[in-house]
């Protein structure tokens, strides 16, 4: 998840009454347009979500920086400061001094996974598939996070958002929700919670072998112009129209319409022919001429698949070809999931648990040219071929939340080590 400033966050123009109610036409989760990769050495100055016995796995799925303030959510109940010193108990969602790395007092209550957050002024907007937030039930909640301490908003309430939220946007004033809720993808007026009625696109069916659903939008990414949205996920149409496991809408004034852009192979089945959702997350570039997918679903079911068929690969599609017969490039891992991407100009970021990239002839092992990026890696935008950019990281399920800002990159996931240090959980890599 390049667009201008995938920071997870966005100003919006504030009413007297403090509610954002006309945003910027950038769109919150846009990458910043950064000129080289990262150090591969990770800061030391970064908190910790530990192991523990409630939570056996913790994870960090998603981060936004709000000025010195990091928040993180994921699956956790035990965090640590820097140095390990500290540990202390938090439900799945806390916020950190970024200067420092220590974590702050708030201690909200959530009882289950937190998936995205999304900070529009002032309000820190968090979604996943928990049911209740401090008191209050939904699995889209917000905080107002700019006086003080954080303080949950009870009397905002996200109509038609009654099962997980897998993803959050902004753009042209509206809170833009993808989850497995019945209308998939929806627009939320920000003040008031009430859907705007601008997102219509009957998205429906199921790509899965194995039986029907969950249907779902998964990721969303919106172009840096606000024009554009690609969708990922468990579906089979949009309206009456064939878009299996991704489409792209045109964002009018006033309405979304599904665009032309389509790619027929995603009809296709992986070797994981149980799994649905192949595609795990998407992004633009920082100009918006291109947009990146990663996946998961082991190796294409044959020969003739590799270059063609999205499968436990990073492919790149051009945003202005409406009915590409091939992507401009794959890069195969050879049979390990990729779940995150971040295209920042200089690379595209990839994270999950590979073992390898520039893999196309690997059978869960390393084929003819592949190179080893255990966890972590950065692809040439323009070649499609591996970056020399390798700090490796503890693999586990995988990284899950790449999130470039203007110092840096960081990463979150449920990995112990980055680049041969302790960094549970959370990682960042500053500018070089």
């Amino acid at each position: 998840m390049a667009r201008r400033i995938r920071a997870r966050t966005v100003l919006a123009v504030v009413t007297a009454a403090g509610v954002g109610v006309l945003g910027l036409t950038v769109p919150a989760t846009a990458s910043i347009n950064q000129p080289s990769v990262t150090s591969e050495v990770p800061s030391t100055k970064t908190p910790h979500a530990v192991d523990d016995g409630v939570v056996a796995n913790a994870a960090v799925h998603t981060l936004s920086k709000v000025g010195s303030v990091m928040y993180a959510g994921g699956q956790f109940h035990s965090i640590q400061d820097p140095a390990r010193n500290t540990t202390s108990t938090r439900h799945n969602l806390f916020s950190f001094d970024i200067p420092t790395g220590n974590p702050t007092s708030w201690a909200p209550q959530v009882d289950g996974e937190v998936f995205r957050t999304l900070y529009v002024a002032p309000y820190l907007y968090v979604g996943g598939s928990f049911t209740t937030a401090d008191g209050v039930a939904g699995h889209l909640v917000r905080y107002q996070v700019d006086s003080g301490t954080p303080a949950i908003d009870t009397a905002w309430s996200a109509e038609r958002v009654t099962a997980p939220v897998t993803d959050l946007d902004y753009t042209g004033g509206r809170l833009i929700v993808a989850g497995s809720f019945k209308k998939r993808l929806v627009a939320l007026d920000p003040a008031t919670g009430r859907d705007t009625g601008y997102l219509r696109l009957d998205i429906a069916g199921t790509v899965k072998t194995n039986g029907a659903g969950p249907t779902a939008v998964y990721r969303i990414a919106i172009s840096p112009d606000g024009r554009r949205l690609v969708a990922i996920g468990n579906f089979a149409t949009v309206g009456t129209v064939s878009r299996p496991r991704a489409f792209m809408a045109d964002l009018g004034t006033d309405s979304a319409s599904l665009a032309a852009w389509s790619y027929r192979p995603l009809k296709n089945v992986c070797r994981a022919t149980s799994l649905g959702a192949y595609l795990r997350d998407v992004d633009f570039s920082p100009d918006g001429s291109y947009f990146v997918f990663v996946a998961t679903g082991g190796m294409p079911q044959t020969v003739l698949g590799v270059g063609r068929d999205i499968c436990d690969a990073t492919t790149r599609f051009e945003t202005g070809i409406a009915e590409p017969f091939r992507p401009t490039w794959i890069n195969y891992t050879g049979g390990d999931t990729l779940h995150s991407v971040a295209a920042v100009g200089s690379a595209v970021y990839v994270g999950g648990h590979q073992r390898w990239l520039d893999n196309p002839e690997g059978r869960n092992s390393a084929g003819p040219g592949a190179v080893p990026r255990k966890g972590i890696g950065a692809i040439n935008p323009v070649s499609g071929k591996a970056l020399a950019w390798n700090p490796t990281k503890t693999r586990g399920v995988g990284t899950k939340f790449i999130y470039p800002t203007p110092g840096g990159v960081w990463f979150g996931s449920d990995g112990r080590r980055f680049a041969g240090q302790v960094h549970d959980s959370i990682a960042f890599t500053p500018k070089t």
